[in-house]
């Protein structure tokens, strides 16, 4: 796996033997889970998300909180290096993505309406992250 900082350029039929339907869906093909239906929403076990892609980390349950849209929500990763947004208009709206900066996976977004003291919400997909209880 490498550390940290290293770069994932897998192919396609290899995202595709190393992910579930659902995390390449969502991490490869920028899905989006359904509200209240991914395992890590209502989560409150204490350790580190990871990215289900790559393994990187990139939040801990220390910066997680209940923002009431029914996917698990952060206001700060666990450095600022784990992750890179870009502008996303699919939608029709102006919304900012959130991708893993070492595999590129499609994590979900980050909103300008989250808690003190970033006042960030990332707002982000079960289906991109797995967790290691610490």
């Amino acid at each position: 796996m490498g550390d940290e900082s290293e770069r994932w350029v897998l192919s396609e039929e290899q995202w595709r033997q190393r992910l579930t339907p659902e995390q390449y869906a969502v991490l490869r093909r920028k899905a989006t889970e359904p509200p209240f239906a991914g395992r890590y929403w209502k989560h409150r076990e204490r350790g580190v998300y990871r990215c289900a892609g790559c393994a990187q980390e990139l939040f801990s349950s220390e910066a997680k909180f209940d923002s009431g849209t029914g996917w698990p929500s952060f206001w700060a990763p666990v450095r600022e290096q784990a992750l890179r947004t870009e502008p996303d208009d699919r939608s029709g709206l102006r919304r900012t993505e959130v991708l893993c900066s070492r595999c590129d996976g499609h994590l979900g977004h980050v909103f300008p309406d989250g808690p003190r003291p970033t006042g960030l919400r990332y707002c982000i997909n079960s289906a991109a992250l797995v967790f290691e209880l610490r």
